[in-house]
Parts: C-alpha cells; structure tokens; sequence
C-alpha cells in the first residue's frame, strides 16, 4: 500500500522547457503561492508536478524522471491531492458529455460540479458513520465529538449563504446534494454565474477533503472572482481544512493582501541555470 504524505517539501524540475531551466522550489506547509510575468513557466511547473503526481499513482506507473517531488514524511510516496481548473471553457468532446450523462454540464465549472456531487454525497456517509461510531462507543465526549465531526458541512454551508448573500441565494441545507434556494425557488448549481460556480467548486472540493492532509492546486483562481472573494479565498479554504498545502498561481494583488506576501515566490528565484 502506498504511503501518503502530509504535504510535499520539495519540487525539482530538470528541463523544463526543453532543458534549458531548472526549477528547485521549497515549499512551505499552508501556503504557497508561485508568481511571475506570463510566459515564464507557472501554470507549466503546476502541470508537470500534478502530472508527476497522477503517474506515480498509477499502477505500474512511471513517475517520471524530469520531476522529483520530497514529501514529508520522507518515506512518503505519494500525496492526496486536488486540482481546480478555474477557466470555465465549454465542453466540446460529445464523449464528455455521454460519458457524465447530464445535458445541463456544458462547462469545465459544471462537469467539476458534477463530479463534485458524488464526493459530497460520500463524505456525508463518511461523516454519518463516524457518527454512529461515536455515539455507540460508550465515549463519554462522544456527542461532543459527533458535534465536531458534522461542523465542517455546516462552516461550508455558512460559508455559501455568506457569500451568495447580496444576490438572495441560500444552501439547501435539506438537501443530500447541492442545491440552492432563491427568494423561494429552488436553483440548480448549474445555474450559478462563473463566480459563484467557481467559488462553490473551490469551497466544495476542500470540504470533501473531509480535513485529511491533501494538497491543493489552484492556477490563477482569481479568474470570474470578484476581489473581496479573492481576498477572502485562501483564509477560507484553510477554516474548511486546516490540514491543506495550497500551491497556487496568481497574478492578483488580492489575493495576497490578506497577510500573504511571505508566501510569495518569484518564478526566477527557483529557477537554475543548467549545470555545462
């Protein structure tokens, strides 16, 4: 059996682009955010690390030698881990759409919705039988502790209604899925604007974590995020999961002013020149 990590360390990189740079980048436990003119190899270093990740996990798989992730602890192989795509393009491939069987998925935001509706409904089963498990144990904090389990999906609910306030929307807090309700009526994820998909995406996606060590990754979130969302962003994520590594992308002051400048790192200070 695989061995998971809490976080990774360490990201090294030879040839990217062709050989012609290297890339050593240390990496904090919460937060670390990757920044830099368009063009220099961002969004490229996140790809190749997630694609790394997905080939190491595979049976058989190679994990591939122009990538070597230090993970903690060090005997670690692998990490769970996230990624969000935050460009909500149409879906094109009449496959895709087959495949998820649903005519409202026509985006990249609805098909991660989509998928994302399952993980929910087995988180809750998840947290339903930790419950049970607690309450029959004979534990005398055991309703303290069932309490502490549920509060996560209440946060993430809170979270939602908090932010979807000013245009009258409210999670269904009823409902096994996600659904939402406005000024009476009910109203399909689908329906949402970019934003508000993108932000229930993000959030939904950390909840389901269910507050295991995983990692996130996110290339330019701020994209269809209004600024208070962005700056409000990062400290949400981690109250939905404390146990998060976030590894982002961005171009947005915003999203750093709330206190995370120090984490911060320029793609040309973890970039090497290759050795003659």
């Amino acid at each position: 059996m695989e061995k998971f990590g809490e976080y990774i360390r360490r990201i090294e990189i030879e040839s990217l682009w062709s050989g012609k740079k290297h890339i050593v980048w240390d990496l904090e436990r919460s937060v670390n955010i990757l920044s830099g003119v368009n063009g220099v190899g961002k969004s490229t270093i996140l790809k190749k690390v997630v694609a790394r990740l997905v080939r190491g996990m595979k049976e058989g798989g190679e994990a591939g030698p122009d990538v070597k992730l230090t993970f903690e602890p060090a005997d670690a192989v692998t990490v769970r881990f996230d990624v969000i795509h935050s460009f909500d393009r149409p879906l094109v491939h009449g496959s895709v759409l087959e495949k998820l069987a649903d005519a409202r998925v026509v985006t990249e935001l609805d098909r991660q919705l989509y998928l994302l509706q399952r993980r929910y409904l087995d988180y809750q089963v998840n947290v339903g039988n930790r419950m049970i498990a607690m309450l029959t144990s004979g534990d005398p904090q055991a309703r303290e502790k069932a309490q502490e389990a549920a509060l996560a999906r209440v946060q993430f609910q809170d979270m939602v209604d908090d932010l979807f306030s000013e245009t009258g929307k409210k999670i269904v807090r009823s409902s096994n899925e996600i659904q939402l309700e406005q000024f009476g009526e009910m109203l399909s994820p689908y329906k949402l604007s970019s934003g508000e998909k993108q932000m229930l995406v993000i959030l939904l996606t950390v909840l389901v974590e269910d507050r295991l060590p995983y990692v996130l990754f996110m290339d330019e979130p701020e994209i269809s995020l209004h600024v208070e969302w962005q700056q409000k962003l990062i400290g949400l994520i981690q109250q939905l999961n404390p146990n998060v590594q976030i590894i982002l992308t961005t171009h947005s002051p915003a999203m750093i002013m709330n206190g995370w400048m120090d984490a911060v790192t320029e793609v040309t200070d973890i970039t090497q020149e290759p050795a003659e």
